[in-house]
């Protein structure tokens, strides 16, 4: 989190939170703050999204401070626009705060860079379902498969199986560098170093139920070129 993002927890009226932030960045809140968990999570009851940003209406306009937190960095598949255009329709300013992507946050916790000159020229990230929980049917698997680009894939341990075996018959390399980190930067982070070929029997040997963000490229390999 950034300092303005404490600054805005301290000030704020109430929060809506997101259920994997509802960690120690809530500490930072103010002892009279309401907390209202309004949060989403796959296979699991939650709140429609209509519901959330009715809510943030309701309270604007009734004079609260509130805040909309969200894990991550809200502008990274994390529904922001949805909000905005409601906020906007009913002429409600409002102020964006960054945020840390799990993606720089996970490539800070496994120790590489997202790119590097000559090798990984590019750096892209995907989204590993869509409504309806399954893996998209326009993954652009030339670009993933793309050897000088690193891939970020968001909430796609589900149907990583199917995504791997589609970019395996797109031509990419079954030894693929890949990493998986769980729960990243809480304490009950864990990281799976495999491969392509591998990762989908790890995700199953290795993972609990917390969210992940899985790394495929050159770079995504442990100890700088052994990726087992």
């Amino acid at each position: 989190m950034t300092l303005k993002a404490v600054e805005r927890l301290q000030e704020a009226d109430i929060i809506l939170f997101d259920e994997l932030s509802a960690t120690p960045a809530l500490a930072h809140a103010g002892a009279g703050a309401e907390l209202l968990s309004v949060g989403k999570r796959a296979g699991k009851p939650s709140p429609r999204q209509d519901h959330v940003s009715r809510l943030l209406v309701d309270y604007a306009q009734n004079g609260l401070k509130t805040v909309r937190l969200k894990s991550g960095d809200c502008s990274v598949f994390g529904r922001l626009e949805e909000e905005q255009t409601v906020l906007r329709q009913h002429g409600i300013d409002y102020e964006v705060v960054p945020g840390v992507s799990s993606a720089t946050a996970a490539a800070a916790a496994i120790g590489i860079p997202l790119t590097r000159r000559l090798s990984a020229r590019r750096v892209q990230f995907i989204t590993g379902h869509d409504v309806t929980g399954r893996l998209p049917d326009d993954v652009n698997l030339a670009a993933i498969a793309d050897p000088a680009a690193t891939t970020v894939v968001f909430m796609g341990k589900r149907t990583f199986s199917k995504l791997a075996d589609m970019l395996l018959g797109a031509g990419m390399t079954p030894d693929t560098p890949t990493c998986l980190v769980e729960s990243v930067s809480l304490p009950e982070q864990k990281i799976v170093w495999a491969t392509l070929g591998s990762m989908t029997s790890r995700i199953a040997a290795e993972t609990g139920d917390g969210p992940v963000v899985i790394l495929l490229g050159p770079l995504a390999t442990g100890n700088w070129g052994d990726s087992s």
